[in-house]
């Protein structure tokens, strides 16, 4: 989906995720020294509002500017201070060596484009920061729930691990993530990474 799409996705009033964390970002970065973050795809923002409230100094970045603009509220009402980016994540170079951590969470793109993303924001992170990817596993297609239904643009975790040959992979699994919405006991299965820049 292009920006137009998210844009048109994230018109309404509500928020379209919940306000709160993801459940993986929250646990992985809980136990970092809080320095400089940076959202690569970071949509209504829950994630990067809530590095914020903890101390972070986070760099939030999307193509939706109807996303940002959602973002840029949720900050505001949490009382926290972001500093917001639009940009095409195909073409963004984030600066070099700049960030403690990177979050990159269900950014879903061709294998090529979505490896240059991996390169970049593992050349964002300055030496002892943690980049953290979370996605749709392939396996969800059949075995999961909701997510995107086309293969060439999930990676799996050891996919994702080999784009960043720079860094120690402390993390590389499936994780299947509760969907209440849909009923007792459903699933989705999530691709999740975290790797460090020694």
């Amino acid at each position: 989906m292009d920006s137009a799409g998210w844009d048109r996705r994230y018109a309404g009033s509500e928020l379209v995720w919940t306000s709160e964390a993801n459940r993986f970002l929250a646990a992985e970065a809980e136990g970092l020294a809080v320095g400089r973050a940076l959202d690569l795809a970071c949509g209504e923002g829950r994630n990067v509002v809530w590095l914020a409230q903890r101390g972070w100094q986070v760099t939030g970045v999307d193509f939706s500017q109807v996303g940002l603009d959602k973002a840029a509220r949720l900050a505001q009402q949490r009382g926290v201070g972001v500093r917001w980016l639009r940009a095409d994540l195909v073409d963004y170079v984030p600066p070099p060596a700049a960030f403690d951590f990177v979050a990159i969470l269900y950014l879903h793109i061709a294998g090529a484009a979505m490896r240059d993303v991996l390169r970049r924001a593992a050349a964002a992170l300055a030496p002892g920061g943690t980049l953290l990817v979370v996605g749709h596993d392939p396996t969800n297609i059949q075995e999961g729930y909701g997510g995107p239904q086309d293969p060439a643009i999930l990676m799996a975790p050891d996919e994702i691990a080999e784009a960043v040959p720079e860094l120690d992979v402390e993390r590389a699994e499936r994780v299947r993530r509760p969907v209440p919405a849909a009923g007792d006991d459903v699933h989705a299965i999530d691709a999740l990474v975290r790797a460090v820049l020694r």
